[in-house]
């Protein structure tokens, strides 16, 4: 007989027995009225892994007459396409087909594209899953013949229920019941990161490797954590996970939350990766904190080289004080913001001819070098003379504005006292 695994045997028979997605599944959520009416649109299922995309597309499945195709875009080709839409009008699928395809981004745009004519006629409903965001990695034309829906990942409250259904339907299967310590099914709850598959892959692996003492098979704590210890990290590095914790790190940093920021850091680092973090760091270094804190560049560049020397577990020591100290640190976007905005003038056009006294005077011929009118700002009192730096056709333009902080109202004062005792003021 064919071994087959608990998180496949225990998948749900019924819209009811789905563990989450209340928002779009729980009496009257839309993707429930859409299966109970019997008309199926084309789907996409947006959320990580296990979560209840592929249950729910089972259950759609069950709902209608058409014959159900499954593909998986890891491994699926384009004639594997071809041969499903071949179906349509034969005998073997004479209602049309309904075509489940498990990870959608990994068919490219021409794989994506070869099932429109077919999606649009109606001859296939598709229903398809991704992990990645389907705005950024499914074709357009696909995605506006579609309606997506959000699979979010479950939380502990409710995985516990699943949990200790599979502790149950496990020891059916070997024929003991499972006595757990204390505390066990609410980790494993907490610690599979919202992944019911994870979930149910320990509480298999726990009841697999149980000690048994009569009819009762022992899990111990100690067991679940060895188990799921790192069973709730959800990182890929070439996924939106990886782009969202990045993200959820600088702006935790630019909102001066120091808990957040060790928080987001964390998950980084444990998943193993140093280098991302590193260069995130440097960005907020200059991006968020800048001119309020001018030396905070340099500091964190010591802390990053540091962490870079050290390697894991060590880097955390240096990027642990970079991150508080950045989060705890007055905010500036004062500079790059004034270069933006310059940047933006360049792109527009609006340049023109440097002032002749800015030019450099070897690009006159030899014997007709003109007077340039250049001011030596060192030649003048506290080493600054008022003269025209920009182009005629930006004289007066102002980019950059101090910001509110102790660094930069310093020097707007340093600033205003020299310019006016220069003007006379």
């Amino acid at each position: 007989m064919t071994y087959r695994p608990l998180a496949d045997e225990i998948r749900p028979e019924t819209l009811e027995e789905v563990v989450g997605q209340k928002h779009i599944l729980g009496e009257g959520g839309l993707l429930r009225r859409i299966i109970e009416s019997g008309s199926i649109p084309n789907l996409i299922f947006y959320g990580p892994s296990g979560t209840g995309k592929t249950t729910v597309a089972n259950l759609i499945a069950k709902r209608t007459n058409r014959t159900l195709r499954r593909l998986n875009a890891t491994t699926a080709s384009l004639s594997d396409v071809k041969d499903v839409i071949g179906e349509v009008g034969t005998l073997l699928a004479p209602e049309g087909v309904l075509l489940y395809l498990d990870e959608i981004q990994y068919f490219n745009k021409k794989q994506q594209q070869s099932l429109l004519e077919v999606i649009e006629r109606g001859d296939v409903t598709l229903i398809a899953s991704t992990t990645e965001n389907p705005y950024f990695y499914v074709y357009n034309a696909v995605l506006s013949r579609s309606s997506v829906f959000e699979f979010k990942p479950l939380s502990a409250n409710e995985l516990m229920p699943a949990v200790e259904r599979g502790f149950r339907l496990m020891g059916e299967r070997l024929g003991a019941k499972a006595r757990c310590e204390e505390g066990v099914v609410a980790h494993i709850a907490a610690a599979c990161g919202g992944d019911c598959r994870k979930a149910m892959n320990a509480v298999e692996l726990l009841m697999n490797a149980a000690e048994r003492q009569g009819e009762n098979l022992v899990i111990t704590l100690e067991d679940a954590k060895t188990v799921a210890q790192r069973s709730a990290m959800r990182y890929d590095r070439e996924g939106d996970d990886h782009y969202d914790l990045l993200s959820a790190l600088q702006k935790s940093i630019r909102g001066s939350d120091p808990d957040a920021a060790c928080h987001y850091l964390a998950r980084l680092l444990e998943a193993g990766d140093l280098l991302s973090p590193c260069r995130r760091l440097m960005v907020i270094a200059c991006e968020d904190v800048g001119l309020a804190y001018p030396q905070i560049i340099p500091i964190v560049k010591a802390c990053v080289d540091a962490a870079t020397m050290l390697g894991l577990p060590e880097a955390r020591i240096p990027l642990g004080d970079a991150a508080v100290l950045m989060a705890t640190s007055p905010k500036s976007n004062s500079a790059h913001m004034a270069l933006d905005a310059a940047m933006a003038d360049v792109r527009a056009g609006k340049t023109g001819d440097y002032p002749r006294h800015l030019q450099n005077k070897h690009l006159d011929s030899a014997g007709q070098e003109r007077e340039q009118g250049y001011l030596y700002p060192h030649d003048f009192p506290h080493h600054w003379v008022r003269q025209q730096y920009l182009p005629d056709a930006l004289a007066g333009t102002h980019y950059y504005r101090y910001a509110e902080n102790k660094a930069e109202q310093a020097a707007r004062q340093y600033w205003e006292k020299i310019r006016g005792e220069q003007m006379g003021g």
